[in-house]
């Protein structure tokens, strides 16, 4: 047998040299765009990675057979295991394998869901060829550690079969489909998808092998990101023992079996509260000032609060027409804006003079985040970039977020930001001559909605759109690539199906809340429609910061709403929902049932902190928040830089600092609001994390939250229970023909390993029929969301850099013709 290994073994060193340095331990995952190419015999040069891997364990298989311990017959049986999934997955793979290049959009950019999973199942093979040759070279040594390596090859095990159940169903989604067609050409549900074949084992995905279809690069940052979920969710769900969480948490550090079923229990089983709070984690103090840190300086970067006025537009005929804001929802409310210029400029409202005339374009940007999470400020990491290489300004629009304010809330938000841009350019520093959309995930869906407004407006539409991983289709119609999600540590099944129902459907959610008789009564007076989101504000409390009229129609969970994440309309109205930190501390002892040592404790944490002397500050959306003063000096004249980088659009001063001020009046009333803002921060906050989640749980829910990892494993197919309407703004793939071939030139860049990849292949496949001009490009190892990740990875920062050069193509499309070149990196 060790003969026969031998010949094989040479037998692929001699008959193609390149493999065994293909082979290498530091390679990446196999390439998508590759791993449909045939060689000359007509096999896939993939193929003889499959046969190395199923040699090296019969080896392994071999030499330990008679190790009678545990770990090594434990080792025996995991290779052996290896060895019949190899030859259960090889027919599947190669049979998608073959089929999938005729779904591609074009030969330049190789890409759709069914390419992504042979991928994926390459990459699983590579994972365990490399996990077979280190136990082939090691287990001879003294220190072998067969413990290690017998978790680590079962886990590989795992990984393969629950791959090969992925690659059932996509035989199945082959026979839904017509061929080149990634989405179903007749209804099928989810369910129906998933009662084709076993139940898929989502654990092996979060554990020792999670993020093993990713470059080198975004695994340790993936991991990174899976364990402060699991470790939040153990502050989340531990209703006050936080040193129990902390210590809790560490151990998903070093226990990653802990960490998947945390992972996956977590994600289906956690509300959409908890996926607005774990991703409000970004928008924290330390990571707000990482962009002003390590990405490029910029001398613009402020908030502009557009008022809720109607404006005046003339449409290409030359008529007027009035636009009116929003009102959907969430009622009447300003809407604020980011403006992120290199440079000042002439007009600029609020910079002073400059020489540089006004730039000859605009960035019309919309952020990511499911439509539930983030803002502009959240992903100003690249925006900073792209301002600073294309040399115009951006303007980022900071929307409503669901489930407060649903679809269309947050369309309609943007489409009167921009019609508000067109009449303001010259306050923005730009003529305007050459409009450029831009947006991810969620961010690309409602600048192609927006689009589809203006175009059916008859008002002026964009030069050209750039769209990065964009949903494009919002209902969970089965197709290859939304699978990608049952794998995926940044966007996890679950997480994604509960934004869905946040923006797209929220009546599928029911009532999450289930209030007392009292809360029933006191919000019955007010209705969501007439409310900002979070609170009711009558015209009498108008201005009012405490007060017990104003705080009884606020419920436990808009409470813990509000501290989890302000958004667009909920943080512009700043002097209307102001609580008072007495008010806002004890709702939350109240709805939490906080008990009065409790309570106490934190008037205890209250009157400490209040011996200290406070500064406040205001960051980039308009919010006061505490510092603690490092020195005497704080009042000193500010950087020029650092001044204009946080001034706000009518926003006044914290204080005003004449001369004939009284110093100590002054910093006696800076003490006394930072400190009262301090405790109502911390006390909301802490009462956030640790006891008041904004969900009134039913026993049922109780059981869960007190042990998630008592679930079982079971079907996805359990989130897919609502509907979607088919709303060509909501699921701009359903507009009419007419409509998109009205478009003008689009660009989309996604990922292999991207849930929303098929979207955009379908989509620009759409466009392309029509005789639109439209370019993809498809790159490879990088996750959904990548852009936020530019400064912590070459890969993510060069793909930045590729959007940068789009988007310069459609700013100057009379020197760019032709169609680009798709590059992949």
């Amino acid at each position: 047998m060790k003969l026969r290994l031998f010949s094989r073994g040479f037998r692929f060193a001699t008959g193609s040299g390149k493999f065994y340095k293909k082979m290498d331990f530091s390679d990446p995952p196999a390439k998508a765009s590759l791993c449909c190419e045939e060689s000359v015999e007509g096999a896939p040069p993939t193929y003889a990675m499959y046969e190395a891997l199923k040699d090296s364990c019969q080896n392994n298989a071999t030499y330990f057979h008679p190790d009678d311990s545990e770990n090594g017959q434990r080792l025996y049986q995991g290779f052996m295991t290896l060895i019949d999934h190899i030859d259960t997955v090889w027919p599947l793979v190669d049979h998608v394998r073959k089929v999938a290049p005729s779904y591609d959009f074009d030969a330049k950019a190789p890409g759709n869901g069914y390419r992504s999973f042979v991928s994926v199942v390459d990459s699983c093979v590579l994972h365990g060829l490399k996990l077979s040759r280190q136990v082939c070279t090691g287990r001879d040594a003294l220190l072998f550690r067969k413990g290690y390596f017998v978790k680590e090859v079962e886990s590989c095990g795992q990984l393969l079969a629950s791959l090969g159940t992925c690659l059932h169903h996509l035989q199945t989604l082959l026979s839904w489909a017509a061929p080149g067609e990634l989405f179903p050409i007749e209804p099928h549900s989810p369910e129906e998808l998933f009662s084709q074949a076993d139940t898929i084992n989502q654990y092996c995905f979060y554990g020792r092998c999670l993020g093993f279809q990713f470059l080198p690069s975004m695994r340790g940052i993936l991991k990174g990101i899976s364990i402060c979920m699991a470790g939040f969710s153990e502050a989340y769900y531990s209703h006050g023992n936080l040193i129990s969480s902390v210590w809790t948490g560490g151990q998903y550090l070093i226990d990653p079996e802990m960490r998947a079923r945390r992972i996956v229990n977590i994600s289906q089983s956690a509300s959409v509260e908890f996926c607005k709070a774990f991703w409000f984690l970004a928008e924290s103090e330390i990571m707000k000032r990482v962009p002003s840190l390590m990405s490029s300086t910029v001398a613009v970067n402020k908030i502009i609060t557009l008022p809720p006025e109607p404006i005046v537009m003339t449409t290409n005929e030359g008529k007027e027409m009035t636009i009116l804001p929003p009102t959907v929802h969430i009622g009447l409310q300003g809407l604020n804006v980011r403006l992120i210029s290199v440079n000042k400029r002439i007009g600029m409202a609020g910079e002073g003079s400059s020489t540089l005339p006004p730039a000859e374009g605009i960035i019309f940007h919309c952020h990511g985040g499911g439509f539930v999470a983030q803002s502009s400020k959240s992903h100003e990491t690249y925006l900073r970039e792209w301002a600073s290489k294309l040399n115009i300004p951006i303007l980022s629009v900071d929307y409503s977020l669901a489930p407060q304010a649903p679809f269309p809330r947050a369309l309609e938000e943007v489409f009167f930001a921009y019609c508000w841009m067109i009449n303001n350019f010259k306050e923005i520093g730009t003529t305007g001559k050459r409009i450029v959309f831009a947006g991810d995930s969620a961010g690309a869906n409602l600048i192609a909605g927006c689009t589809l407004k203006i175009l059916e407006a008859g008002l002026r539409p964009p030069e050209g759109l750039f769209m990065a991983y964009a949903p494009l289709l919002v209902s969970f119609i089965p197709s290859p690539a939304r699978l990608l999600c049952l794998m995926d540590p940044l966007l996890p099944f679950g997480f994604m199906m509960r934004c869905l129902k946040a923006y797209a459907s929220p009546n599928a959610r029911g009532k999450v809340e289930k209030r007392s008789s009292k809360e029933n009564s006191t919000s019955n007076a007010t209705t969501p429609v007439e409310g900002n989101g979070f609170l009711k504000v009558s015209p009498s409390q108008e201005g009012a910061s405490e007060g017990p009229s104003s705080f009884e129609e606020v419920s436990p969970s808009d409470l813990a709403e509000l501290q989890a994440h302000k958004s667009g309309s909920e943080r512009r109205q700043s002097s209307d929902t102001t609580i008072s930190a007495a008010s806002l501390t004890s709702e939350h002892t109240a709805a939490a049932g906080i008990t009065p040592t409790e309570d106490k404790s934190q008037q205890y944490v209250s009157d400490f902190l209040e011996r200290y002397v406070f500064d406040s500050d205001t960051d980039s959306e308009g919010r006061k928040f505490p510092v603690v003063k490092p020195n005497k000096n704080l009042h000193s004249q500010r950087e020029p830089e650092s001044e204009n980088s946080s001034t706000l659009i009518g926003e006044p001063p914290l204080l005003h600092d004449g001369e004939n001020k009284d110093h100590k009046k002054r910093i006696k009333t800076r003490i006394s609001e930072a400190a009262t803002g301090l405790m109502g921060a911390m006390s909301s906050r802490l009462a956030f994390i640790t006891g008041s989640n904004n969900i009134r749980p039913s026993q049922e829910e109780l059981a869960v939250r007190s042990n998630l990892d008592a679930l079982i494993a079971r079907s996805p197919s359990d989130e897919f229970i609502f509907s979607v309407p088919r709303d060509p703004l909501l699921s701009p793939y359903w507009a009419d023909d007419e409509l998109l071939k009205r478009f003008p030139p689009v660009r989309i860049l996604t990922v292999h390993l991207d849930p929303c990849l098929d979207d955009c292949v379908m989509f620009a496949k759409k466009l392309k029929g029509l005789g639109n001009e439209v370019g993809l490009d498809v790159l490879e190892g990088l996750p959904h969301g990548f852009l936020n990740f530019s400064l912590m990875a070459k890969e993510a920062h060069e793909g930045s850099n590729l959007c940068v050069e789009r988007i310069k193509q459609l700013l100057d499309l009379e020197n760019h013709a032709n169609t680009p070149d798709n590059t992949e990196l």
